[in-house]
């Protein structure tokens, strides 16, 4: 479970200033909004939580913003394969995770607990990757698909 943590308004101000762009009180919602929850939210859900706090905040600035963290590879934008970008901030304490995501219930797992066997096999793949291809990998997202316990039942 990710923890709560304060947004540092100093720290996003450089990130974005050191990219040529300006920290915004709408910018600063739609940050909070992502740090404060467990979810993969799309930009509508980011969208209606942001409104919550500052009614100021409108759809086409959430778009924007999540395009800039994007372009400053602040966040991971994702799809589980249900037509909607879900976003996640990269720098969460949740750390290095893969997904688990139920194709009937649409619920996603964050799956952080790899034991040695997995770790290898990751570092034995990006290396042969990266040999192959000529290609430097920085990182990976994975996702599972399946059916998630409860809807086993």
């Amino acid at each position: 479970m990710r923890k709560r943590h304060c947004f540092r308004k100093e720290n996003w101000k450089n990130k974005f200033s050191n990219y040529g762009y300006r920290m915004t009180a709408a910018r600063e919602t739609i940050i909070k909004v992502l740090q404060e929850t467990n979810e993969h939210l799309s930009a509508d859900e980011i969208f209606m939580r942001a409104r919550k706090i500052n009614p100021d905040v409108g759809l086409t600035t959430v778009y924007r913003t999540l395009a800039k963290l994007s372009d400053i590879g602040e966040i991971n934008s994702i799809d589980f394969g249900d037509n909607r970008l879900r976003f996640e901030l990269t720098n969460s304490e949740k750390g290095h995770h893969h997904h688990l995501v139920c194709i009937k219930c649409n619920k996603i797992i964050d799956y952080d607990d790899f034991i040695d066997e997995e770790v290898k096999l990751l570092s034995n793949i990006k290396e042969k990757l990266e040999k192959k291809y000529y290609f430097k990998i920085n990182s990976h997202l994975i996702q599972f698909y399946g059916v998630c316990n409860d809807c086993n039942k």
